[in-house]
């Protein structure tokens, strides 16, 4: 079955009760965002003020009115937060914000491995390249590290912590090769959550344009079966991952191109992060994009309460 996501009217923001489909909707959302939560030991009263600050920040920022300033009791009445904590939030004594996190420079060296003609091979898979070049100008993992490391970091010591993470291998001494699934993020911890949280919330901002606005709607594609036993869920895996990353790779790649071609020069990705494009389009205005995908898969509750 292939499940299509379309744009729905805008639902009234003066109804007296939220809409039931959507809060069943919620809660089917948050049940795995807790099974997260208390894995990490992140517990109610912590996600409480986190929440406070986040209702505060975004009616700020995303439900102003024409000509009228923002006050603490407006943002109180919308939210349903507290005048007190509106006002502590608003007006903070120090600043408490997470640092964010940006892309790692593991992250930028595998996208230009994986899309730049030099590191590809015929097929336009990224070939194996010698540690050093015998010859100068030759493609070599030196040059790879250096075309993206702004700063002096050595290709040895990158290479050392790819080897440590299962991201490369070294052959024979001298040739590096690369695991094609490194394309997905390294094994770190601060990299998972810096991935997690920029792919869910932007697959959430779609999802959520979609469901609230009359415009035309963002992507949002899914194929989902039940009753499938244990050798179907893992050829369907082998396939989705195989084409999965054939379309990811090529995206990549001309997603490099056009904005190489805007520029008119290859920047420096370790001044700028794939996912922040500095580059202004006819209108003046920066566009990034994401597009990604993912495979799930669970024993079928229902079946099994159905064969018991």
């Amino acid at each position: 079955m292939i499940g299509i996501m379309s744009a729905k009217p805008p639902i009234s923001t003066e109804a007296a009760e939220p809409p039931k489909a959507v809060l069943l909707a919620l809660k089917k959302l948050l049940r795995p965002l807790v099974r997260l939560l208390l894995s990490f030991q992140i517990t109610l009263p912590y996600l409480i003020e986190l929440l406070k600050r986040t209702y505060v920040e975004v009616a700020e920022e995303d439900f102003k009115l024409d000509n009228k300033k923002q006050t603490d009791t407006r943002i109180s009445l919308l939210t349903g937060v507290h005048r007190k904590d509106t006002r502590r939030l608003r007006h903070p004594d120090h600043h408490e914000d997470i640092p964010e996190a940006t892309t790692s420079i593991g992250a930028q060296l595998v996208a230009h491995w994986v899309s730049q003609s030099e590191y590809l091979d015929e097929q336009g898979e990224p070939k194996r390249l010698p540690l050093k070049a015998e010859q100068a100008g030759d493609a070599d993992f030196e040059s790879l590290v250096a075309s993206v490391c702004k700063q002096d970091i050595r290709a040895r010591v990158v290479l050392d912590e790819w080897q440590r993470l299962g991201m490369a291998s070294l052959i024979d001494g001298k040739w590096v090769e690369l695991n094609k699934k490194a394309f997905i993020a390294d094994t770190s911890l601060d990299e998972k959550a810096f991935f997690f949280g920029m792919n869910l919330s932007d697959h959430l901002e779609a999802a959520s344009q979609n469901l609230r606005s009359d415009r035309p709607p963002f992507i949002e594609r899914c194929v989902y079966y039940d009753g499938l036993n244990d050798d179907a869920i893992q050829e369907l895996q082998r396939m989705a991952e195989a084409q999965g990353m054939e379309m990811l790779q090529s995206l990549n790649k001309r997603a490099l191109e056009l904005r190489q071609q805007q520029v008119g020069a290859e920047p420096s990705p370790a001044e700028q992060s794939p996912a922040e494009p500095s580059v202004a389009d006819s209108s003046g205005h920066c566009q990034r994009m994401n597009l990604g995908f993912y495979f799930f898969h669970e024993r079928d509750k229902e079946q099994d309460d159905v064969q018991s």
